[in-house]
């Protein structure tokens, strides 16, 4: 692509899409492994991906041969039909996952979010009656942008414009045992919780919080949802980020990694919550379709393998000391180390902004969580050399 032809991409980007994203100028055309390349030949090492969705990096032959081959037979069906991907998906979800007994599927994490609403409220009532309607959250979440999800997510710049929201949902401090236990009554129907936030600064459950949020929800006949959209599948070490703390949602939802950059969710719940949905109560056009459950299939096997997640504990144990290396030596800019496994924040002096804009020109994508915190969330395939390349690059950029 010409230099002409890259400034009208972005001047038709301009003028004919939404603003709602400020972008770079530069414009990519191409992936390959953990590396982006954009128009005019320069590299990126991308710690970024997507937003934590390409778990597999950019390329990967085994995915491109199967959206070849299912693209093909079968690309949408819809749900009033049976498909064999949509139905492996499912099970190897379930069997990999013991605390849930069955999937819906949907086209988003947002979607999910509204979804797992959607049922704690179903079950509520028909176990409790009317009245029984209240969804607790915490202070930094982020659970997507459609009007349920904005409603349970807690910073005011995504909210304020679109108020009022759905009604009856309350907000306690992240972390905080005294206000989660204030926060919880009897109207309370369901709470969500990130184990790892991302939008939120990258803030990790403390190890007996969740616990709590377990505690409580059955003291109040509550549903406890885990949001495991960003921080799930494989990118904490571990398959879903609840399971170092040894407790058991009723309801997960997922998304980000699982369609490997196709666009998919899943709401994953147990029996008894499954127990209170009839066929009306719900519904989705394309969630589940064959393509992408098929797609998805290839990347939930792999990313659930042992030996995989054997190697994201090995390398996020690496990423670790070299930030602890990094914040010594950069004690002046970096406030804060935080996260865990393969998503990691860093709280800095000054505009985190900034600093992604600098690593466009050193060749690093890095992404923002609130306006001093760095997120690193590479795909799940990098090396111990990727690690060093990125630190090499951050150590750059703060020491100018």
């Amino acid at each position: 692509m010409t230099a002409d032809s890259k400034n009208m991409t972005i001047q038709d980007e301009r003028d004919y899409i939404v603003q709602t994203y400020p972008r770079p100028d530069f414009v990519l055309e191409r992936g390959e492994g953990v590396y982006l390349y954009d128009t005019e030949g320069r590299r990126y090492l991308d710690f970024v991906a997507g937003i934590a969705v390409n778990a597999l990096g950019y390329g990967d032959a085994e995915v491109a041969q199967v959206v070849a081959e299912q693209a093909t037979r079968l690309i949408h069906i819809s749900n009033l039909y049976h498909t064999t991907p949509s139905t492996a998906l499912a099970k190897a979800l379930v069997e990999s996952s013991p605390a849930f007994d069955r999937v819906f599927f949907c086209n988003s994490g947002t979607e999910a979010v509204e979804g797992a609403i959607k049922f704690a409220r179903k079950f509520a009532r028909d176990h409790y009656g009317e009245g029984k309607t209240t969804v607790v959250a915490f202070d930094g979440s982020f659970h997507g942008r459609t009007m349920g999800a904005l409603a349970v997510t807690a910073r005011e710049k995504y909210r304020t414009p679109f108020m009022p929201l759905m009604p009856d949902v309350r907000f306690a401090a992240f972390n905080d045992l005294a206000s989660f236990t204030a926060a919880m009554t009897d109207d309370v129907c369901a709470v969500i919780v990130e184990p790892v936030q991302g939008e939120g600064g990258l803030r990790v459950a403390a190890p007996e919080f969740l616990g709590q949020v377990r505690t409580l929800c059955d003291k109040h006949k509550a549903l406890f949802i885990a949001d495991e959209i960003q921080c799930g599948m494989g990118r904490t070490g571990t398959l879903w980020a609840h399971e170092p703390y040894g407790v058991r949602p009723d309801i997960m939802a997922v998304a980000k990694p699982l369609g490997g950059g196709l666009p998919i969710g899943a709401i994953l719940l147990n029996q008894c919550v499954a127990d209170a949905l009839h066929p009306g109560d719900h519904g989705t056009t394309f969630g589940g379709g064959p393509l992408v459950t098929a797609v998805a299939q290839t990347v939930f096997r792999r990313v659930s393998a042992p030996r995989f997640l054997e190697h994201v504990r090995a390398v996020s144990n690496y990423l670790d000391e070299s930030l602890q290396d990094l914040a010594a030596d950069s004690a002046h800019r970096i406030l804060e180390l935080r996260g865990r496994g393969l998503m990691r924040g860093l709280r800095i002096d000054g505009s985190a902004g900034a600093v992604c804009e600098a690593g466009h020109q050193v060749g690093l994508l890095v992404a923002t969580a609130g306006d001093d915190v760095l997120r690193l969330i590479p795909p799940l395939i990098i090396e111990q050399q990727h690690v060093d390349e990125a630190i090499g690059k951050l150590r750059q950029i703060l020491a100018s």
